[in-house]
């Protein structure tokens, strides 16, 4: 098992935080690499909601992953777990308010993806290429946090 985190700080409050990452209908405005995002259930974001997104990677290609939300306490926290080749991965979202300093009022928002391999094929990889696929991960929660402090902050430009 490998486990990931990755903090960024929103300067927006987290009713707003909350509103905008969770906004399925407008999430492939907002998040540079993904391009398509497909709800399987309907209505509000809550435990059980079931999305497909549709990613650019780094090299290119495209990957459809799902996603299901297992836990969701708004607008503290949401889990959401994904099947891979390979490997069961689930992400846990943390939004909590800023209440001092110069940033009182913003977001300080936590992504945390824990990977399982469910296969041998799955366990190798993770032994050989288990720090880069660490990094790759790292790399990719950045940019979507990013995403989330800009479309937040600039709910203006949000569907830009």
């Amino acid at each position: 098992m490998s486990t990931v985190a990755v903090t960024r700080l929103v300067e927006a409050p987290v009713s707003e935080v909350w509103r905008v990452f969770t906004d399925l209908s407008r999430r492939a405005q907002w998040l540079s690499t993904v391009h398509r995002v497909e709800p399987v259930t309907p209505g509000e974001f809550r435990s059980g909601t079931t999305w497909r997104e549709a990613r650019i990677m780094a090299d290119g290609s495209e990957i459809t992953e799902e996603f299901r939300v297992s836990d969701c306490a708004v607008p503290e926290q949401f889990v959401v777990e994904s099947p891979g080749i390979g490997a069961d991965y689930r992400m846990t979202y943390t939004f909590a308010p800023v209440t001092a300093g110069r940033h009182r009022g913003g977001t300080m928002v936590t992504a945390v993806q824990d990977g399982t391999p469910t296969e041998p094929r799955g366990r190798l990889l993770a032994l050989v290429f288990g720090g880069l696929a660490a990094r790759t991960v790292e790399g990719a929660l950045r940019q979507d946090l990013d995403d989330l402090a800009h479309a937040a902050a600039n709910p203006s430009t949000e569907a830009a």
